[in-house]
């Protein structure tokens, strides 16, 4: 006969039973609290957040943004005169208006001066020396006047004393006719010496006049330096002074403008009065935007101090010649320049202003459109990824025309959808990461 074991264990009470299946139970509903907790948070955990952009209908527009500086297209540029070593001692403050006629800046004229001085002096002395000169010219030539007529004098008393010959000896004859020969070379000696004082007296009158022209073209010259050291204002503007090249700057900052003390040179260019009511923008194009530029295109303008408004311009210059400019490490960047004139004008507009220019190249109105970064490649051809609800569908699309931010969708799109900016994919392997 087998064993038959009891239902209760021995030492086991029935309430101790209960309490402990009581327990259990407890034990396996928070276990089971626990799975769906873990459920919940892994569900929403699982929702993938994707960055979407709405279908748009607007104007497609192609544009080429580049850089600027704010010039004025008729300025006045002061520039150092042809004067020896000018050194600047008065020079009107940048950035101020002027009037037509007020001094821009003055050179020390001192040294002129002293050179005008000697010049004057130089004249008179050379007037001076030209009147002993033509003094001596003439008591000479007195000289020569006078041994002319002893000589023929003498020559003439020597034909009479020879005409004798007849009437006295021979001897006598002969001897007359010897001192008549003679007489007639001391007259050729004496016109011969007359021609040649007077070739030194012309000599030296002309070589007098060279000198006096010399010292009169001197004079001129020292009126004309002192005449230019003062240079003002041709017209009414803002003076606006230019950079000194020649000054000691820090290394690798731009050269500092002219200043009162400074050496200038001739032909240094030390201001610019620009005409405010008519102002340009002088653009460098990038050598692959170049092919895209017109004469005439239309231009908008920001300027960086002016942010409350737009100017428009219009493109009226492009240089059919790139301008080299030299980068550290030896490289080198092409550049065209370019030039817009600004219409219109405003009070705040100065010279010298940085600017950004935007050229339109292109435009079409009533476009649908979507960021260039919702649209993805898939199996070969332009698609996009359109919201539905929380998931997203993959739909293909014609694309026509697109910029550096948009593209003009032909078939496929509605205004108004949503589509992804990201593949759904990557961004859920994204978050997954985190």
């Amino acid at each position: 006969m087998s064993e038959i074991k009891p239902k209760i264990r021995i030492g086991m009470s029935e309430s101790s039973i209960r309490r402990k299946r009581v327990m259990m139970a407890l034990l396996a509903l928070a276990c089971a609290g626990g799975a769906y907790s873990a459920y919940n948070y892994n569900q929403k955990t699982s929702v993938v957040e994707v960055p979407v952009a709405k279908v748009r209908k607007g104007d497609f527009r192609i544009v080429v943004t580049t850089r600027g500086e704010i010039r004025s297209v008729n300025s006045t540029t002061i520039i150092a005169p042809q004067v020896p070593d000018p050194r600047i001692v008065t020079l009107a403050e940048s950035g101020k208006p002027i009037r037509k006629g007020e001094v821009v800046v003055e050179f020390d004229a001192a040294q002129q001066e002293q050179n005008l001085l000697e010049r004057n002096t130089s004249v008179r002395t050379i007037d001076s020396q030209a009147v002993q000169t033509k003094a001596s010219h003439r008591i000479v030539t007195e000289l020569d006047g006078m041994n002319k007529m002893t000589a023929e004098y003498n020559l003439e008393r020597s034909k009479l004393e020879a005409s004798k010959a007849e009437v006295v000896s021979e001897i006598e004859g002969a001897k007359s006719r010897i001192d008549v020969g003679i007489s007639q070379g001391e007259l050729g000696q004496v016109g011969q010496t007359i021609k040649t004082h007077k070739a030194t007296q012309n000599a030296d009158l002309e070589r007098m006049d060279q000198t006096k022209d010399k010292a009169v073209r001197d004079v001129t010259r020292a009126k004309g330096y002192l005449s230019n050291m003062v240079l003002r204002a041709p017209s009414d503007g803002i003076v606006n002074l230019l950079p000194n090249f020649r000054s000691q700057g820090n290394w690798g900052s731009s050269p500092p403008p002219f200043k009162e003390g400074d050496r200038a040179w001739t032909g240094a260019a030390i201001a610019e009065i620009p005409d405010l009511s008519l102002l340009r923008i002088d653009l460098k194009l990038d050598e692959v935007d170049r092919g895209k530029m017109e004469i005439g295109q239309k231009v908008k303008v920001r300027i960086d101090a002016i942010p409350d408004r737009e100017f428009e311009a219009t493109l009226d210059w492009i240089s059919p010649i790139a301008a080299i400019q030299w980068r550290g490490g030896g490289m080198t960047e092409k550049t065209f320049p370019a030039r817009a004139t600004i219409v219109g004008n405003d009070k705040r507009l100065r010279p010298g202003m940085s600017a950004s220019a935007e050229i339109l190249i292109e435009s079409e109105s009533n476009q649908i459109l979507i960021p260039a970064r919702a649209s993805f490649t898939v199996q070969g051809k332009p698609s996009v990824y359109v919201q539905k609800g929380q998931s997203f569908v993959v739909r293909q699309i014609q694309v026509g025309k697109r910029n550096d931010s948009e593209i003009v969708v032909l078939n496929g799109l509605k205004e108004g959808e949503a589509v992804t900016l990201e593949n759904p994919a990557d961004s859920a392997r994204k978050q997954k990461k985190l």
